[in-house]
């Protein structure tokens, strides 16, 4: 039996983890179609985008840490800067 053709998704996030949500909505979608085994994920970091992988991050209040949204999807997908 053959393996279903993977579907390939790519997410470009080009702004800085707090200043929107952008990057917060990208990354929870990422996170949710990462786990589908048909799914191919990428997400590319650009611009202040790169902010979001930066370790040890201190969250503002009221606001998810992207930096621990990121790491799954880097182990299931592919992330690149």
């Amino acid at each position: 039996m053959t393996e279903p053709e993977k579907t390939s998704y790519l997410f470009i996030i080009n702004d800085s983890p707090y200043g929107s949500e952008r990057p917060y909505n990208a990354l929870r979608l990422a996170l949710n179609l990462v786990k589908r085994p048909e799914a191919l994920v990428r997400v590319y970091l650009i611009g202040d985008g790169v902010n979001c992988a930066i370790a040890g991050q201190k969250t503002p209040e009221g606001y998810y840490n992207v930096e621990r949204m990121l790491k799954p999807v880097a182990r299931r997908g592919e992330v690149a800067t």
